[in-house]
């Protein structure tokens, strides 16, 4: 019927987020951002944004033979 219309419809169409009958903010768990090569290229708002803000580093200490 028309909801599984609607479901396949927002399926195939190419956005981040599609509301259907409704319009909602979501919450802190609903990701937002742009979709492909629009907006800043990441999702913001969610888990899903946590390497939006953070900088991935690898240290290695040798603990073997401590100097100080």
């Amino acid at each position: 019927g028309k909801l599984n219309r609607a479901i396949r419809v927002s399926r195939a169409i190419r956005a981040g987020t599609v509301t259907v009958n409704c319009f909602g903010e979501g919450d802190a768990t609903t990701p937002f951002g742009g979709y492909r090569q629009s907006g800043f290229g990441g999702r913001d708002k969610s888990v899903f944004a946590l390497d939006q803000y953070t900088e991935l580093k690898t240290i290695w200490v040798d603990v073997a033979e401590d100097d100080a």
